[in-house]
């Protein structure tokens, strides 16, 4: 039977106290449990000694919060990966049960904090959720800053030293993946042609830097969780949504919107970590194990995210080319190039800046650092 995580996490967020008493069992749930051995009498202690075997290695389980609920990422690779194929890779040594974030009673905005007091041992932390407590670990999918998953590629690459070393030393949490969603893109209910069309709506957002670039084109943002999405487009409260493009197909955003624009604005990275007691706690074979299986688990990711980006767009718009989603009716807005150079001017005029003045810990030297050089878009100058 399943673990059930949320069963502790829930409490954990009541307050800071009652959260390091949690940690206790979560950490305890991770650790071997011996068999029971029957009560051997008295006299036969002797020869019983001799005819119990030599005792085997004992079953380890981890439990782990992983990503959104729903979405291929989860159902197909993260719940596979640590349900199935841990254990087939340690011959059954080594286990694992897995909930996702939402559905585990754990805001986004949190999962940071609860990874640090190892109220989470091992967890998924949405970058777009920690927006408005570390701003400087969301420079890597800043929107409009990369318009496919190769500069992606090489925003991450560029980005993951610094803020691998920052989670270790600021928050004791080791770093073990760097996840991706496929490309987010916009669904709207009423026609448009090209991203300037975009002024005046109500557009469904999830993070501040998206309000920023929505903010920037003349549109209203209305920050709302992927969870209350369909329910924020029904209601009339967005007439707009960012989202994935295959994870809108799947909330079946295609059969409430008509128009959808492809421009990738974010992918939605995600960070999985575990909390550094935890894993240093780990058998040393576990740990090796995981360092090695991880990272071909994050290229998975990384693969399907990108054929889904496609895929979802395919399927949305009623292609003969989709295979993965729901085949719809909408209309494919074309990405212009004057659209491009619109793209690149939000960034660089309203996105950067507005981001640089919400970091407090010196983010244009991280970024001048990190992602600024690869890109060729320097910092600007700070009032």
């Amino acid at each position: 039977m399943a673990m059930q995580p949320h069963l502790f996490i829930q409490r954990s967020l009541r307050a800071v106290a009652p959260a390091l008493c949690v940690a206790v069992p979560l950490l305890a749930a991770a650790q071997p449990q011996p068999p029971q051995r029957p009560a051997v009498p008295r006299l036969q202690a002797a020869s019983a000694v001799k005819a119990v075997p030599p005792q085997t290695a004992l079953p380890f389980k981890l439990r782990v919060v992983g990503g959104l609920a729903g979405v291929t990422q989860y159902t197909q690779l993260e719940a596979p990966f640590w349900s199935q194929e841990l254990s087939r890779l340690s011959g059954g040594r080594f286990s694992a049960d897995i909930v996702p974030f939402d559905r585990a009673g754990v805001p986004g905005m949190e999962m940071l904090r609860l990874l640090q007091l190892g109220v989470v041992p091992f967890g998924t932390t949405l970058m777009s959720s920690l927006s408005a407590q570390y701003p400087q670990y969301t420079a890597a999918d800043l929107p409009g800053l990369n318009p496919s998953i190769s500069a992606l590629r090489t925003t991450v690459t560029a980005f993951r030293p610094y803020l691998e070393k920052a989670l270790r030393d600021e928050h004791g949490i080791e770093p073990l993946a760097i996840y991706t969603y496929p490309a987010q893109v916009v669904f709207c209910k009423r026609p448009m042609a090209r991203l300037s069309d975009l002024a005046g709506r109500r557009i469904r957002v999830s993070s501040a830097a998206q309000a920023d670039f929505i903010t920037a084109v003349g549109g209203i943002p209305v920050l709302t969780s992927f969870a209350q999405m369909r329910g924020s487009l029904e209601s009339q409260e967005s007439e707009c949504a960012v989202t994935g493009s295959m994870s809108g197909n799947t909330v079946g955003l295609h059969t409430m919107t008509s128009h959808l624009y492809p421009m990738p604005l974010t992918w939605g990275l995600a960070i999985f970590g575990a909390n550094q007691a935890a894993w240093q706690a780990l058998p040393a074979d576990l740990r090796a194990l995981l360092r090695a299986e991880l990272p071909k688990l994050e290229a998975a990711i990384w693969d399907s995210a990108d054929r889904e980006t496609a895929d979802g767009i395919a399927c949305s718009t009623g292609q003969p080319e989709c295979r993965g989603g729901s085949r719809g009716s909408m209309t494919l807005v074309p990405v212009s190039a004057q659209d491009e150079r619109r793209r690149k001017e939000l960034f660089a005029s309203t996105v950067l800046p507005r981001w640089l003045r919400r970091c407090t810990v010196r983010c244009a030297d991280v970024w001048t650092r990190t992602i600024g050089p690869v890109h060729g878009i320097p910092a600007p100058p700070q009032p």
